[in-house]
């Protein structure tokens, strides 16, 4: 039997199941939560199927979330999707239910769950769910809702198919996902389009950054700039990948101070893996694209500075 016949089995067999992904969702997160929800809505209508965690302003457009009651936990089948670290789970109620399942694409450092199918080849974990839609699709439906929702989330964790993780499976099951009605070329604006306050820090993104000899780049945002420019933590996520269109810039990193005082850290890297700088900063990811933590302004100089013998 193969990982995805076990999660089916065990969708089958629980009436309650309850779906989580990680804090601060990202098209990825939500696409392959709500995706799976939406699967198992449309084979298993008379299940009792929830989709759950802190929304995201800015991805209202994709789908919402719902507020349950505790007891609706009891012996329930719990999965979360696209979290790596158990501490990053959107709502900490996950580990209330009778069987925990994790599905995700991160390097597997914390192995949390009681079935665990982790593909570190794919490139989103909306991926792997249509993976496991299209290997069993004699015996599962897709909807368009679901499509558009995995769609979206590959299209988010690949940067419209450009990252490295793109592989000939991706496009493959992207084509599969297509061939359901849904407003591709809509969904594509939504996905990228920015406000104009965002628009405006642009400039100051460029203005603002630091390189080195080696391509080492990196830009603080302030508190006091976001507030300036009326931007959130999380409208700040468009304007992580530019600095890699500089032709120059190698790895770079985003610090962006939060109103409890501490930086949250976005890295990537087009070439030489940074995970391991973010793991030792309260962080992790993926090779090319990682997120950590930094608590006082000394430890941003670190990360740049370890960043910077990476490079060297």
């Amino acid at each position: 039997m193969t990982i995805q016949q076990e999660i089916l089995a065990k969708i089958k067999a629980y009436d309650t199941i309850i779906i989580h992904r990680h804090m601060r969702p990202d098209p990825d997160a939500i696409g392959s939560q709500v995706g799976l929800a939406e699967i198992i809505r449309a084979n298993f209508p008379e299940k009792k199927v929830y989709q759950v965690g802190k929304s995201t302003e800015g991805l209202e457009f994709l789908a919402s979330m719902q507020t349950i009651e505790d007891q609706l936990y009891q012996g329930s089948l719990v999965i979360v999707t696209d979290t790596a670290n158990s501490p990053r789970i959107s709502d900490d109620r996950y580990h209330l239910g009778d069987f925990l399942i994790k599905i995700d694409h991160h390097p597997n450092d914390e192995p949390y769950g009681d079935l665990v199918w982790v593909d570190t080849k794919a490139s989103s974990c909306s991926e792997m769910i249509a993976q496991f839609w299209y290997e069993q699709k004699e015996e599962l439906v897709l909807t368009s809702q679901a499509a558009r929702l995995l769609y979206a989330g590959i299209v988010g964790d690949t940067g419209r198919f450009l990252y490295p993780a793109t592989s000939s499976q991706t496009l493959f099951l992207a084509s599969q996902l297509l061939q359901y009605p849904f407003e591709m070329a809509k969904l594509n604006r939504q996905l990228s389009q920015i406000s104009y306050a965002v628009s405006q820090l642009v400039g100051y993104v460029y203005q603002h950054l630091t390189i080195d000899e080696n391509g080492v780049a990196n830009v603080y945002l302030p508190l006091a700039i976001l507030n300036e420019y009326q931007v959130t933590d999380a409208m700040t996520a468009s304007l992580v990948p530019l600095p890699g269109e500089i032709d120059c810039v190698q790895t770079w990193a985003l610090f962006v101070e939060q109103p409890e005082g501490y930086y949250r850290v976005r890295l990537r890297s087009k070439e030489r893996p940074i995970n391991e700088i973010a793991k030792r900063h309260h962080g992790g990811g993926h090779p090319l694209a990682s997120g950590a933590n930094a608590y006082s302004l000394e430890e941003t100089k670190e990360i740049y500075q370890e960043m910077q013998a990476l490079f060297s």
